[in-house]
């Protein structure tokens, strides 16, 4: 009793939060609204020790004592959870067809996939998809709000933060009765999706300000899935005259600058 009662508060905390910071506008991913940086870096800093010390040991561990085969299944089982969230936010974006097939998916590898180990939906041709409450609150037109680095959980922002608080309703393992079940459970996704990013450690260690790059990989991630990988090209304040270059009006003018927009580099740190 004592640990549902722990288990509200904590949710609870979470809407509060998420309620008190959720009245941000939208900032450029270039330019993003970051004003409790100083606080984001120490709970990064934080972050990032309890990653080397634990979180990062325990994953390689997991790589090397559990079987490819098995990992693969436990994946599978992982991301076969998140298809009522995924159902319910493709129905909410508009994309009835995409929920029914996604249903379809959840329903076959639930039953033949033996409870989402094994995949067979893939088999027959049904696509992976990842939506959640977050994404259909930027679908709906709400702006990211402020970037939060959050403990234990990393980078997120205002819009994913009341995300999460909803997503709680359609996370299965919210409804697991028995306590030490839903902490192995729990336990087990940290563990699977820590040893999914770690072959991206390489990546981040190379990096000048690795804070400022898993800002802008986590919000550059984000939009893409708002926009289903294809976001609006960013307005830098050009009206159409000037949108031209400039030689095609003054020949001895010099060319515009290229604008062609750097790659993007896609790293998935969001669960």
């Amino acid at each position: 009793m004592e640990t549902g009662k722990f288990t509200f508060l904590s949710r609870s905390l979470m809407l509060l939060a998420s309620i008190a910071l959720g009245a941000c506008a939208h900032s450029p991913i270039d330019e993003p609204s970051d004003p409790l940086e100083p606080v984001n870096r120490a709970v990064y800093s934080f972050n990032m020790k309890l990653d080397r010390y634990v979180a990062k040991p325990v994953a390689k561990g997991y790589n090397y004592a559990v079987p490819r085969e098995i990992r693969t299944g436990i994946s599978n089982f992982f991301q076969n959870l998140t298809y009522p969230t995924v159902i319910v936010n493709d129905a909410l974006q508009g994309k009835f067809k995409q929920s029914g097939l996604d249903t379809t998916r959840f329903l076959m590898n639930s039953t033949f996939g033996l409870a989402g180990f094994l995949d067979p939906a893939t088999l027959v041709g049904l696509e992976k998809h990842d939506e959640d409450f977050g994404q259909t609150f930027g679908y709906w037109g709400i702006g990211p709000g402020w970037y939060l680095m959050l403990p234990f959980f990393g980078p997120s922002d205002n819009r994913d933060l009341t995300g999460r608080v909803f997503g709680i309703a359609t996370d299965p393992i919210t409804y697991i009765r028995s306590t030490e079940a839903s902490i192995g459970v729990t336990g087990l996704s940290v563990v699977k999706t820590r040893s999914d990013l770690l072959s991206v450690d390489s990546v981040l260690e190379q990096q000048f300000d690795p804070y400022l790059f898993v800002r802008s990989a986590f919000l550059q991630h984000r939009q893409n899935q708002v926009y289903d990988g294809n976001p609006p090209r960013e307005d830098y304040g050009l009206d159409d005259d000037d949108s031209y270059p400039a030689s095609a009006n003054q020949p001895n003018a010099p060319a515009a600058p290229d604008m062609t927009p750097i790659p993007h580099v896609e790293i998935d740190i969001h669960r």
